[in-house]
């Protein structure tokens, strides 16, 4: 009798975290499905912090505490019950643009794809196949819709990439009217709601920190942008794939990024994070967002917070995901700690807009030519 009872409670237990686990609160209700039946509860990221949206963005200091912890120990947190954000809807036109002609795509291709294209930073990347450090088809979007400002010749390599920060955006033409302003609406409204959230985790920081002087590096961020990104199934493996650290074999790498990353999974695994001395899977976003910092963000912090190293590793399934870089001011102090320490990137650069022109050519060889790099001779 006993036990027809608790099999019957377990059915309904189970049934009724399924139905609230479709829920906005997804990831609290699954870790609750974990609990009950004796799921690995160990697991370390079940302590990572989930922030509600609402409350970050009206700076209620009371998430000071947690975001902190979190981002000490684990490097990263979620954010949840996003408003007006529907993370369904942002997948189902993330999918069909990738399903695009290759023709219509190749249109907003970036520069060093399509020389005959002006777009440098923003817009389309098709996979590259021989590649064995990373493996993705991606279309980056930024906060800019007025025309690129304009530069000459003689301007120096540091005014052109200042322009091409601003870059204005490219959207597809599809032939499919309802599809163009939509998919337009939705990115657009998506980089919106990502700005908040980044600006909310900035006041956050300060706050903890108590250095207000922190939020004035990021006042007009120029430089950020939302990444579509889709990994197909790799057809061959070479050895670059594999990690270096376990042999694991690897869609992205392991690295640590650079700024203020919002990051959206949906429900794809594949991502992984150190921890202590071992990757460890991180939990979905689902409908909500991961948040990290980068190097430059540990470092100007005075590593009171940790750049979290991470990677995706190569799953049997086609994965999509959408990183969104926050970035400081194209002439915001990136060379001195909240302390007044000399960082690593003062070493060689004092703002971040010269930061980044070392930075890019070294992660994406090509993307901007020389003139955008280095000087002329006078």
């Amino acid at each position: 009798m006993n036990t027809k009872i608790n099999t019957s409670v377990a059915c309904i237990t189970l049934a009724l975290s399924l139905y609230l686990s479709s829920l906005t609160e997804i990831r609290i209700f699954t870790d609750i499905k974990n609990r009950l039946f004796n799921k690995d509860t160990e697991h370390p990221f079940h302590r990572v912090p989930s922030i509600p949206y609402s409350r970050l963005i009206n700076n209620i200091e009371s998430i000071d505490t947690e975001i902190f912890g979190s981002m000490r120990e684990f490097g990263f947190f979620y954010v949840t019950n996003i408003t007006n954000y529907d993370a369904v809807t942002e997948l189902k036109y993330l999918k069909k643009f990738f399903t695009l002609p290759t023709s219509t795509k190749m249109a907003l291709a970036v520069n060093k794809h399509d020389r005959s294209n002006q777009n440098v930073y923003r817009g389309y990347g098709p996979v590259v196949e021989n590649s064995g450090t990373q493996h993705k088809e991606m279309f980056n979007i930024g906060p800019h819709e007025g025309p690129t400002p304009r530069y000459e010749h003689t301007d120096s390599s540091l005014d052109k990439l200042r322009a091409i920060s601003r870059e204005q955006n490219v959207w597809p033409v599809s032939g499919d009217g309802e599809f163009d302003v939509e998919f337009k609406r939705v990115f657009r409204q998506g980089v919106q709601i990502r700005i908040a959230i980044a600006q909310g985790v900035i006041r956050s920081i300060a706050r903890s920190l108590n250095a207000e002087e922190f939020v004035s590096r990021f006042t007009d961020h120029e430089f950020s942008t939302l990444g579509l990104r889709r990994y197909p199934v790799r057809t061959r493996i070479n050895q670059n794939m594999k990690s270096e650290y376990d042999n694991v074999t690897l869609s992205e790498l392991e690295h640590e990024d650079s700024t203020v990353t919002i990051l959206t999974t949906f429900n794809c695994t594949g991502l992984q994070a150190l921890y202590g001395d071992k990757y460890i899977d991180v939990p979905p976003s689902n409908e909500g967002f991961i948040i990290n910092i980068g190097t430059i963000i540990e470092d100007i912090t005075d590593k009171k917070i940790k750049a979290v190293r991470h990677r995706v590793k190569q799953v049997d399934f086609e994965r999509h995901s959408i990183p969104f870089f926050f970035n400081p001011s194209f002439d915001a102090d990136i060379g001195t700690s909240i302390s007044g320490r000399l960082t690593a990137a003062g070493e060689k650069t004092k703002i971040f807009g010269e930061w980044m022109r070392e930075y890019l050519p070294s992660v994406e060889p090509s993307l901007l030519e020389n003139s955008l790099t280095k000087d002329n001779d006078l």
